[in-house]
């Protein structure tokens, strides 16, 4: 069984949401899994997070939702392939 997982490391959690929001609802087709944690809470609360999606099989999809996250100003997108036999 394969998967791919892509981790989403948001700098400016604050001004990004939106964008990263967007982007998210337009591809939800794909995302098995949604995953959000930050640090903080209430006026603790920082600006930064993480992102973690189980995306489904399709490769090219994956990589574009990736790409298009990755250009983000102060996000950081990777895609991660993980197997267990």
């Amino acid at each position: 069984m394969k998967s791919d997982i892509l981790l989403i490391l948001v700098n400016n959690r604050k001004e990004q949401a939106p964008n990263i929001q967007k982007l998210l609802t337009g591809w939800g087709c794909i995302i098995k899994t949604r995953l959000g944690l930050h640090g903080g809470v209430l006026d603790n609360c920082v600006d930064t997070g993480l992102i973690i999606l189980e995306l489904a099989e399709d490769k090219e999809k994956n990589r574009e939702l990736a790409r298009k996250l990755d250009v983000l100003p102060g996000v950081n997108a990777k895609l991660v392939e993980l197997s267990v036999e």
